[in-house]
């Protein structure tokens, strides 16, 4: 294990892999609750559900660890489930084995362009001004997500986990819009007399303590120390029961349907033309969530090389696309790489035994997923505060002194918390990169890649 993750040599040691993997799990746990509940609005079967979601994620995190030996954790992305469930099915009319089609299809995709060297281009084209900006960007995005869940800050929409799971009531469009990306209307402070703010803020606290003292685990033990005081407040109760009551994975594994991706309207060109816009909507959000990832959690984990670029790329990348076809196959939405893999790479994590640490708690959900409730929100939403304070120290690589340069820089992290989407972040951030230098004169500099993924964007948000 030692010789295979290379631990030596990425100055790493088991345990502290160990205690990486645990906390980056502890941050995204919700996954294995909050997906299933999602999904099973399209009358998919929730626990079958439930096991492709720790499969999925199991597989994501195994690759992430074998092939790439990185410390980037894989799910089902709640964004993308979300649309999914509430503009694929409940809005655009596909039943959801046509959605796992459309989803199946994606995946194919990924993989041809990451075969191809074509995502790994898009992350070289990516501006140094616009890269060093991402992992800011969703520092705040993580730590807004973290003190809105926790009632420490309000958000006039309620917490985002809350959102996908309750809400019944609501339109289905105002749902896609508090899920995909609506703005927060106003930012206030919530009620500090709720049990969840005060027990985030210790949490927090101790974090900070230990981190400040350089304790190894810091986020990790603040994370233990919450759920021990929630448990013994009453707060969080112990579930009724500890293991799961079925493994039955039939109801969704291999269901997609490559008929009814032509939805109600039938085959035509306007069903063809829906279906495309579909796959390139689930394309580009996944695409452009895991660049930001990658970008930003090795940028914070110092994997990046002086110029910029990230070793063996092409196989993390590998890594996100074979696990969204896989679970496309057992029974679940895009797999992409989690921004809560932040958490780990800050408690230490360098190598892929972060990861493998992390997939092997997924598959052990399989069996004991109730016990994923023992953490409550207010543990993971401190980890989550923690994580953004580490990663806002990126802006100092920024050279503000350059218009063409603090521009995009600023658009990536203000409008990454504010529309609640990464992607948004960086698409805003490169059009506005190629309009500065269109307005230069310097059009011919301008990389290829870069004029394509602003095209693209602005073609997201006029057209599709």
């Amino acid at each position: 294990m030692r010789n295979f993750f290379d631990l030596d040599g990425n100055q790493t040691t088991v345990s502290r892999e160990l205690i990486a993997g645990l906390t980056t799990f502890s941050t995204m746990a919700y996954i294995v609750i909050v997906s299933p509940t999602l999904l099973a609005q399209t009358g998919m079967d929730f626990q079958a559900v439930t096991i492709a979601t720790c499969i999925a994620a199991a597989i994501g995190c195994l690759l992430s660890a074998l092939l790439a030996n990185y410390p980037f954790a894989q799910a089902p992305g709640i964004g993308l489930s979300a649309f999914f469930v509430y503009g694929v099915v409940l809005q655009g009319g596909y039943t959801w084995q046509g959605g796992l089609a459309i989803v199946f299809i994606s995946g194919l995709i990924f993989i041809l362009l990451t075969a191809t060297g074509a995502r790994a281009a898009i992350l070289d084209a990516i501006p140094p001004g616009v890269r060093h900006a991402i992992p800011a960007g969703i520092g705040l995005f993580i730590a807004l997500i973290g003190l809105n869940n926790a009632g420490v800050v309000d958000v006039n929409q309620g917490p985002v986990l809350d959102i996908v799971v309750a809400n019944e009531g609501a339109g289905t469009g105002a749902l896609i819009g508090e899920i995909l990306g609506a703005p927060p209307q106003i930012l206030e402070f919530g009620s500090f007399s709720d049990p969840s703010v005060y027990l985030t803020l210790l949490g927090l606290a101790i974090m900070l303590v230990l981190s400040v003292w350089r304790v190894g685990g810091a986020i990790l033990a603040g994370i233990i120390a919450v759920t021990i005081i929630s448990l013994l407040m009453g707060h969080t109760a112990f579930p009724g029961q500890i293991s799961t009551a079925s493994y039955d994975l039939s109801a969704t594994f291999l269901q997609l349907d490559f008929n009814d991706i032509w939805g109600v309207g039938g085959f035509g060109a306007g069903a063809l033309i829906d279906v495309l816009f579909i796959i390139l909507a689930f394309t580009m959000v996944d695409l452009l969530d895991t660049v930001g990832t990658l970008y930003g959690t090795a940028d914070k984990g110092g994997f990046l090389t002086k110029d910029g670029k990230l070793p063996r790329v092409n196989r993390a990348l590998m890594a996100d696309a074979v696990a969204t076809t896989a679970g496309a196959l057992l029974g679940t939405s895009t797999t992409t790489t989690y921004i809560e893999s932040g958490s780990g790479i800050a408690a230490g994590g360098k190598t892929g035994l972060t990861a493998l640490v992390v997939g092997l708690l997924f598959l052990a959900c399989i069996f004991l997923s109730p016990l994923v409730g023992l953490i409550p929100v207010s543990a993971t939403s401190a980890a989550l505060v923690m994580v953004g304070i580490l990663m806002i120290g990126s802006v100092s690589k920024i050279d503000f002194t350059e218009l063409e340069v603090t521009v995009p820089a600023f658009m990536v992290i203000v409008l990454m918390p504010f529309t609640y989407s990464i992607a948004n972040g960086i698409g805003v951030g490169i059009i506005a990169y190629v309009l500065i230098k269109i307005t230069k004169g310097e059009a011919r500099a301008l990389h290829p890649v870069t004029a394509l993924i602003a095209a693209l964007f602005v073609a997201r948000y006029t057209v599709l």
